[in-house]
C-alpha cells in the first residue's frame, strides 16, 4: 500500500489524553471523535488536516491510558498513517486493531519536518521525503498484519475471515 500527504509533526511521549482527551471519550464515533484529535496539543490540528496526511513523532507515541478512541480519533481526522521513533506497545497494537497503520523508523522522523510532503510505500518497504528527495527504509509488516489493514481493522478482518469460511 502506499500513503501519501502532509507531515504534521510532535514531540516526544504524545500521550493517549492529549490525542483524544478524556472529556470525548463519550463516544465511539470516529467523526466526532475527530473533531478533537490532538486539540489540547495542537487547537489548530482538526482544521488543518486533510485526507491522507502523515503524523511525525518523537519517542513513545501513544503512551498512557490503554484507549481505541486514541488511533480511532487520528484515523477519524484523515491521517493515513504515524511515523515514529518508537510507540507505546499498547498503542500500537490498538492502532493495528483499528486498521491505522504505523511504522517506527528514528531516521525519518529525523529527516521529516513539518510540512514536507511524505509517501510510503510498504511494499518497497520505503519512506520518502518527497520535500527533500530522501528515501528511509523501513520493515515491512508481515502478512497478517497487512490482511487485517487492508480490512480496516481486526473486526472487519474476523468478519470477513468468518464468511469465507461460510
Amino acid at each position: 500500500m502506499v500513503y501519501q500527504g502532509r507531515a504534521h509533526k510532535y514531540g516526544r511521549d504524545v500521550d493517549t489524553d492529549v490525542i483524544i482527551p478524556a472529556r470525548y471519550l463519550t463516544t465511539s464515533d470516529p467523526d466526532q471523535l475527530a473533531g478533537h484529535c490532538l486539540e489540547d496539543l495542537d487547537p489548530d490540528f482538526a482544521s488543518r488536516v486533510k485526507l491522507g496526511d502523515i503524523l511525525i513523532a518523537e519517542e513513545n507515541f501513544g503512551c498512557g491510558s490503554s484507549r481505541e478512541h486514541a488511533p480511532m480519533a487520528i484515523k477519524g481526522a484523515g491521517v493515513s498513517c504515524v511515523i515514529a521513533k518508537s510507540f507505546a506497545r499498547i498503542f500500537y497494537r490498538n492502532a493495528i486493531n483499528m486498521g491505522l497503520p504505523i511504522f517506527e523508523c528514528p531516521e525519518a522522523v529525523d529527516g521529516i519536518a513539518a510540512g514536507d510532503e511524505v509517501r510510503v510505500d510498504t511494499e518497497k518497504g520505503e519512506i520518502t521525503n518527497l520535500t527533500r528527495g530522501v528515501v528511509f527504509k523501513i520493515t515491512p509488516f508481515p502478512p497478517f498484519i497487512q490482511k487485517i489493514i487492508e480490512r480496516g481493522g481486526l473486526i472487519n478482518y474476523v468478519r470477513a475471515k468468518l464468511k469465507a469460511e461460510g
